[in-house]
């Protein structure tokens, strides 16, 4: 999007939607400094028409392109800033099925088993995810791991209890460890956890370049460095203005543009928050990490959240603040990082954690800790593909199969779980 997001006209009503330009993230995330820039793309020159436009080319972005380019759908995106430079290049990348919201919670909102599809859908995404990575042979550090929820102290062994049996009951593979167990496996001080199989972890940055340059292969025009000052929607479309003049027409328009897109809604869904993260240098061991290094968070809130790269260093981010403004988040980075340097000594006090970088983002959350995918009844010709909280890579990856399919006219159940209607469900 532009500096500022223009008007945006919904059937010849204009409503004004600017919001500041933000930045979201601090100036060294990992993932650009470590993979440099796989490939660049131009700014939109002149007029364009197309099926579906996409706005956003972060890794929501790239998979609805990918998806809808790989279904011969004529497909263009477009990015205010550079392919991957906004939320996705500050993302650690964890692939879990377990959302921000706990199964045993999500059930009493929306009943056992829609709560349990929605689990169930999650996991479907991690492994559609690594089916895209093999066929396409995407080089984007993809790994299966499993995955280690802690009881943080001993008052949440209840509630940690109680989601291991609404997991067991809806089928998932998971083993309770016991204090003596982690004990026995690890160095970490946890009453219990639970262990997931199903879980994974890539390089949210190098995927979103590889999903953008398969989608260019077949035929989606990718213009990053193009901001969009002016959206209207008319009868059969949707028209673009971009800051450089150009126009674009499109049928359809892909929102997938993160907390951004709260500009083209009538009514906030979500509250913002700052996140914290640190990569290590690469290290020499990982004495105590049990599980193969599996992906590690735990029950308090803000928790903290672990895992490792195939490079050898320690990925650690969490204790997250309500977001106030860019300045006040990066204030926060310098104690932020000290407290994840401590906790992590907490929990491994045999691994050493030299820091080489240390980020702050910022990202959007929604009150049952599930996104927002599917159409929103007050924009036309419009499709939200809106990843929010810490299953923003799943999420994006059922809202590109959920947008194909409408688009192509099939049948996808996803919009009862993921829609904005889902508040009536309550």
């Amino acid at each position: 999007m532009g500096e500022r997001f223009g008007p945006t006209q919904l059937h010849g009503i204009v409503i004004p939607t600017f919001l500041p330009r933000m930045d979201l993230l601090s100036s060294t995330p990992f993932w650009p400094i470590q993979d440099g820039l796989p490939a660049s793309y131009p700014a939109l020159a002149g007029d364009a028409a197309c099926e579906v436009a996409v706005l956003g080319a972060g890794i929501s972005g790239a998979l609805a392109a990918w998806h809808l380019a790989e279904a011969g759908v004529d497909t263009i995106v477009l990015d205010r800033r550079d392919v991957a430079h906004g939320s996705t290049a500050g993302s650690t990348s964890l692939l879990q099925y377990e959302i921000d919201e706990p199964l045993h919670r999500l059930a009493r909102r929306f009943g056992p088993e829609r709560a349990a599809r929605c689990y169930h859908r999650c996991r479907d995404a991690i492994d559609a995810i690594g089916r895209i990575v093999g066929r396409r042979g995407l080089d984007c550090a993809f790994e299966r791991k499993q995955s280690l929820f802690l009881a943080s102290h001993r008052g949440h062994l209840g509630r940690l209890e109680r989601e291991f049996a609404a997991r067991r009951a809806a089928g998932f593979a998971v083993e309770w460890w016991s204090r003596g167990r982690l004990r026995a496996e690890s160095s970490l001080p946890h009453p219990a956890g639970i262990l997931s199989r199903d879980g994974g972890q890539l390089d949210s940055y190098r995927f979103t370049h590889g999903l953008l340059a398969a989608a260019e292969r077949r035929g989606a025009r990718i213009h990053d460095r193009t901001a969009v000052t002016r959206t209207q929607f008319r009868a059969r479309g949707v028209e673009l203005r971009t800051a450089g003049g150009a126009r674009v027409r499109a049928r359809h328009l892909v929102i997938a543009t993160g907390y951004e897109a709260e500009s083209f809604l009538p009514t906030p869904h979500t509250s913002l928050q700052s996140t914290f993260a640190l990569v290590s240098e690469p290290l020499a061991g990982f004495p105590g990490w049990p599980a193969r290094r599996c992906l590690i968070w735990e029950t308090a809130d803000p928790y903290v959240y672990l895992r490792t790269t195939p490079d050898d260093r320690v990925l650690l981010g969490g204790y997250d603040e309500p977001f106030r403004d860019p300045r006040a988040r990066d204030r926060l980075l310098p104690a932020k990082t000290a407290a994840l340097v401590r906790r992590f000594r907490q929990l491994f006090p045999g691994i050493p954690l030299p820091v080489a970088y240390a980020w702050a983002g910022t990202f959007a959350r929604t009150d049952d800790g599930l996104p927002f995918i599917g159409r929103h009844p007050g924009v036309p010709h419009a499709w939200f593909a809106l990843g929010f909280g810490g299953n923003g890579i799943t999420y994006s990856l059922l809202a590109a199969e959920y947008i194909r399919d409408q688009v192509l006219g099939r049948p996808n159940a996803d919009a009862e779980l993921f829609g904005f209607g889902r508040a009536s469900l309550r």
